[in-house]
């Protein structure tokens, strides 16, 4: 296929891609025949959505789109466990995952037994002092104490310490990819068990425990009670959604509409007080949920006390809420300086290795294991390619890996911990974790660069800019954004809309903040739009476009509201630049 705008290498080194014939058929017949405007119809054609189907997926409801939790295997079980200890009044624990999708599933559960009058206890394991999951000193020490232990975003792979927790029943709320066998837990509600239909494998962990609070409240309705109203719950599975990069299809679309209402009303302490303190002065959108809010709640995690998000998330005083907040917006400030030593060094050494294969990695002794996930995304989204950080500690390593879309990186990793390559690991399609010996290492990644590559990973140019169409500066309107939020949300599985601005005039452009770059671009006398690049001066874009020169130029990016002194004004977020 030619390249878009016949752009081969822009200003960037990268090859610009445009929607194929088919789907731009496709979006043409859509518009004629729905009157949308044709932008929006390019979204709705690449993906997949045929003319009979265009009014429910601009509308993504709950009503249509849930599931019946009963359809996953031992949902049934774990509801009436968890009735049961309420019933009885037994002691529970919910022992959670150290990161945003852990945080908010044990903030649902906390949350849903208060509004019942029963308090639990919250265990969240150390990340360096524990590692990732259920562990045997743990699991005892909670069992001794309680008759229900509830692991969630974590346990499907937990053999050993689930069968430590004698004494306790254990229910895993899961969504991490399931092995041959299952641990020795009362109750594995996970859609992505090996017998499970996979229907639901792009659920994180809080949307199945969203699914378990829905069939305990169908319970707690035949048995004559009123359950608390989940939809208030939607803002913590939104937020774990989009921050645990869970695709945004199906239910996943209306769980993240609905739950972005719910957080715009401001209800829940915690989480009004980490948008107040990061500055968030508008709706939430999944851009606020993943880059804003969700780094925070992750900080604790990753370099400080590991239950600090799930306490956020849960907290009912404002009070607590507003300290607990500041303490995690100071700790991502520090994860941002670390994360940037890490980063700098594993691109460095991923570059000496080479960026052009199946897989780029890097490891080292020293580096935080709190910051190896982000900085192995960084590596990732630079790359186009699956990446995996590992910090070394003497004879083992702990690495973190994220992946691209249709590159299963979780099943890759478990098929090298089944072949001995590796001491544990595991994790679900775009992210996972891992721990190897040393001197495994280098055998390891070659073995997981072969295992990628049958999938794909690699074929794709690492700087290829796919585009949807074109736009002229003078059809980018407030409306037509509006329009194109109709398709929303967008982000892992369903990216936002960019398009190409063909042969403009770059009529001004400065350098603003630390490297960006404002710009205003259109024809001379005729409509004008703004600009921004962020980051722009971190490489070329920014020198190349300070002073553009007389030629003129395709522009590419995202075209969004801003929103800044109280007035909207459309502006492109620009990616790319290419001489026309």
């Amino acid at each position: 296929m030619s390249a878009f705008l016949g752009v081969e290498a822009s200003l960037t080194g990268r090859r610009w891609v445009g929607p194929e014939p088919a789907a731009t058929r496709k979006a043409e017949a859509l518009a004629q025949s729905t009157r949308l405007p044709l932008a929006l119809c390019s979204v709705l054609a690449r993906s997949g959505v045929e003319p009979e189907g265009v009014e429910d997926y601009l509308a993504p409801s709950l009503r249509a789109l849930l599931p019946d939790p009963r359809g996953l295997r031992d949902m049934e079980t774990a509801a009436d466990r968890l009735l049961g200890a309420l019933h009885r009044r037994e002691r529970i624990a919910i022992f959670a995952d150290y990161d945003v999708d852990g945080g908010s599933s044990a903030a649902l559960l906390l949350t849903w037994l208060r509004a019942l009058g029963h308090d639990a206890t919250l265990y969240v394991p150390d990340r360096i002092d524990e590692g990732y999951g259920p562990n045997e000193p743990a699991m005892e020490a909670l069992a001794r104490d309680h008759r229900l232990i509830v692991c969630v975003d974590c346990g499907t792979l937990s053999h050993g310490p689930i069968a430590a927790a004698k004494g306790a029943d254990v229910v895993v709320v899961d969504h991490h990819l399931g092995a041959e066998t299952l641990p020795p837990a009362l109750a594995v509600v996970n859609p992505n068990r090996q017998d499970e239909s996979g229907d639901l494998g792009h659920l994180c962990a809080a949307g199945v425990v969203f699914l378990l609070l829905v069939e305990a409240n169908r319970r707690l309705r035949e048995q004559g009670t009123q359950g608390p109203d989940l939809m208030g719950f939607l803002d913590l599975v939104a937020l774990a959604t989009v921050a645990d990069v869970a695709p945004l299809i199906g239910v996943n679309r209306a769980f993240v509409r609905q739950g972005l209402r719910i957080m715009a009303q401001r209800g829940r302490p915690g989480l009004v007080a980490l948008s107040d303190v990061a500055r968030v002065d508008r709706a939430p959108t999944p851009y606020h949920l993943g880059f804003v809010l969700g780094p925070r709640v992750n900080a604790g995690g990753r370099i400080g006390a590991a239950d600090l998000g799930a306490r956020l998330l849960s907290t009912t005083d404002p009070f607590e809420a507003q300290r607990l907040a500041a303490r995690l917006d100071q700790l991502n400030d520090d994860r941002r300086a670390i994360e940037q030593a890490v980063r700098e060094e594993a691109l460095a050494q991923a570059e000496r290795r080479g960026l052009d294969g199946p897989l780029v990695w890097a490891a080292a002794e020293g580096w935080h294991p709190g910051v190896i996930g982000i900085v192995a995304a960084r590596l990732k989204e630079a790359t186009n390619r699956p990446a995996v950080v590992i910090a070394l500690d003497g004879a083992e390593g702990k690495g973190s890996g994220r992946s691209v879309s249709g590159v299963d990186l979780g099943a890759a990793i478990q098929r090298l911990t089944a072949e001995g390559l590796l001491l544990k690991g595991g994790g679900h399609r775009m992210a996972a974790g891992l721990t190897v010996a040393r001197d495994q290492l280098d055998a390891a990644m070659e073995r997981l660069g072969t295992l990628l590559a049958r999938q794909g990973a690699g074929t794709g140019g690492a700087g290829d800019l796919r585009l949807d169409g074109l736009l002229m500066p003078g059809g980018a309107t407030v409306e037509l954004i509006e329009s194109l939020d109709r398709a929303g949300p967008y982000g892992q599985a369903a990216p936002a809309p960019r398009f190409a601005f063909p042969s403009v005039m770059v009529t001004d452009a400065r350098r603003v903040g630390t490297g960006h770059l404002r710009l205003r671009f259109g024809e001379p006398g005729g409509p004008q739009l703004d600009g921004i690049a962020f980051g722009a001066f971190d490489g070329p874009l920014g020198a190349a476009l300070e002073r553009p020169g007389p030629g003129r130029l395709h522009l590419a990016g995202r075209v969004e509201i801003n929103h800044f002194g109280g007035r909207n004004r459309v502006q492109l977020r620009l990616d790319d630049a290419a001489r026309a």
